[in-house]
């Protein structure tokens, strides 16, 4: 289940990978949860594939896979 921080509406879920979870954070500029958990789901497919990329790239954050807003 995604999870929003209330700091800058970061919102955090996590990425399958075989038996392997990997955190990802979505920074978004919503004010709401609702709006934001919103945003995820409406492009989960988008996000999901941007993850993988940077998780294969190795692009990491200390240890979790960031993302923008589309």
């Amino acid at each position: 289940m995604p999870r929003i921080k209330p700091d800058h509406g970061t919102i955090t879920f996590f990425l399958a990978s075989g038996a392997n979870r990997q955190l990802c954070r979505l920074a978004t500029t919503f004010n709401t949860q609702k709006q934001a958990f919103s945003y995820l789901q409406k492009h989960r497919t988008e996000f999901e594939r941007m993850a993988r990329a940077r998780l294969a790239s190795g692009e990491l954050e200390d240890g979790i896979v960031v993302l923008p807003m589309l």
